[in-house]
Order: C-alpha cells, then structure tokens, then sequence
C-alpha cells in the first residue's frame, strides 16, 4: 500500500478524517477535500508529518466543476488514482415527516445523493480508464433501515446504497470495485448534532448491541480493508459497521 493514491472527500472532520490518516499511517499518497481552507491545510501539514505525501483541495461535491477540478488535481499530482473514498455528508434537518420541508429534502439529497453521483461519475471515468480501482462511498446503518426523526437522511442513505450496487455493476467489467460501509452511530460531531443532547446520544449509544458508539478509527480501518487487494473479489457490497445494530 506505500504507493497507494487515495482521494477522499469530506475529510476534514470526523470519519473522513480518521480515514485520511489511517491511510497516511499506511503509507498512502492522499488527496483531501472539504469546504474550509484552514481546517484542510491543518489536515494536510498533518497527514505531511506522517509521512504521507498529500494535499488539499477546497472542493464542494454539490457541483460539478469542484469534483471534476479535484480528480485532475489528483491526477496531475499523481498520475493516477486507486482508491477514493466519498465521505461528504449531512445529516440534513433531524425531525419526523411532517416537519420536512423541500428546502431541508434538497439540502441534504443535493451533499448526500448528488454529491455522490458526481464523485462517482469521474472518479469511473478516471478509474475505467486505468482499468482498476476501487470507490467506498459512506452510507449509514440509516441506509437499509428506518428510524424515527431520520426520515430525509435515511433516504438519502437509503439512495447512496442504490448508487452504489448500480456503478458496480456497471464499473466491474473493466475491473473498477465500487462498495460502501454503513456505520452506525459513530462518536462524532455529526452525532452530536443528529441527536441534539447528551442523552439522547447515549440512549442511541446504549441501542447498539456492542453497548457503546463506533469510534471514527473503527470505520476508516473498515474503509482501508475494501480499499485494499484484500478486497479484490469484493464489490457491489454494503459493509455494516455499526456494532450489530443492523442484525436484529
């Protein structure tokens, strides 16, 4: 893996983050992305002081352009890529249904749902170019089931997974491997918001049958593996990394 070439998006916070170093640790050159300049060239002078030969680009996967612009920064920098990870991600305006709005759907399905659709696009187009790669995009134990007050974020999990079988099927001709980790609640910032209060957070905790939240680290090492040749007969799969609470 010392030569790896890895992108990941949505990396300047929580898992995105843990998986930019965990793949540093692993010797990887890395390409990351997010929306806020000082925090994405912390990461890089950090990702740096491991080891790893690594940059920043200030990208939103909303549009088009950004995306497009990041793979051929990758690609200039590096001259090819073989894995990336698409991270990017909101959990939307937490509520039931009938609090839902068309402005809180669109901004969460325009970062969650579109925002992968157009990672995937060039990442592919660069991917089956090579003829080998492999894409993890980040869905949610919320990605295969339902949960009160999660209704637009699930969805839009529930679409990422979608995604996700279709590119690879698409993708695995010409040897593109194209998976996804579900994690469930994981210690982040992200959680913090979705759950609004302390307690709340540890009743969510307490659900999972391992009896505590995920920790980044465990989901960026899961993301690794299906990065990794010790995937390479593993595609079109939702990966669970929620501590069995997808089980029952």
């Amino acid at each position: 893996m010392d030569t790896q070439v890895v992108l990941i998006t949505g990396a300047l916070t929580g898992i995105g983050r843990a998986t930019a170093i965990e793949f540093a640790r692993q010797g990887a050159r890395i390409a990351v992305s997010g929306r806020r300049d000082k925090e994405g060239k912390a990461l890089e002078a950090e990702l740096t002081g491991l080891g790893a030969d690594a940059f920043f680009a200030r990208v939103d996967v909303r549009h088009d352009e950004d995306v497009a612009a990041l793979l051929e920064a990758t690609l200039a920098r590096f001259g090819h890529v073989d894995a990336a990870v698409n991270n990017a991600g909101t959990e939307g305006q937490p509520g039931p249904v009938v609090q839902q709005t068309a402005e809180s759907y669109a901004a969460t399905f325009e970062t969650n749902v579109l925002g992968t659709l157009l990672c995937l696009k060039h990442e592919l187009r660069a991917m089956q170019a090579q003829g080998r790669g492999s894409i993890i995009n980040v869905s949610s134990t919320y990605g295969h089931r339902g949960g009160p007050g999660a209704s637009v974020y699930a969805a839009s999990k529930h679409a990422v997974e979608g995604l996700t079988r279709c590119a690879a099927l698409e993708a695995a001709a010409s040897g593109v491997r194209v998976n996804a980790v579900a994690p469930g609640p994981t210690d982040t910032a992200m959680l913090d918001r979705f759950t609004g209060n302390p307690q709340r957070k540890a009743a969510m905790a307490s659900a999972v049958p391992l009896g505590r939240a995920g920790r980044p680290d465990e989901i960026a090492r899961a993301i690794v593996f299906l990065a990794s040749d010790a995937a390479s007969f593993i595609t079109g799969q939702i990966l669970s990394a929620d501590g069995g609470k997808s089980a029952g």
